[in-house]
């Protein structure tokens, strides 16, 4: 079952996330287990980000998030925010092309 995960953060440092998010995707080049990501910002709160990725299964899931990549971006991103980072996990019930 298909898996998604949403990653929400307050940051004043958006760009120094994407140079780290950039970083991330370079260092894990044929290893990480994310299939498509979607990185945006609330409109109306434009300093809120949330971050949508989208993964084959719970447990490919869990084995990107045991790469050794994936521990270091994640303390580099709390340099970056302001407070915490919630993590929301979802299992795709239905999937479709609008």
């Amino acid at each position: 079952m298909a898996f998604v995960q949403l990653i929400e953060y307050t940051t004043t440092r958006p760009e120094e996330v994407a140079e780290v998010l950039a970083e991330w995707e370079r260092a894990t080049q044929g290893k990480r287990t994310a299939r498509r990501a979607v990185w945006m910002t609330y409109r109306d709160n434009p300093d809120r980000y949330c971050e949508v990725v989208f993964f084959d299964s719970y447990e490919s899931a869990m084995e990107n998030s045991q790469l050794p990549e994936t521990a270091e971006f994640a303390g580099r991103m709390r340099e970056l925010v302001d407070g915490e980072i919630t993590f929301r996990d979802f299992d795709v019930v239905d999937e479709r092309e609008l």
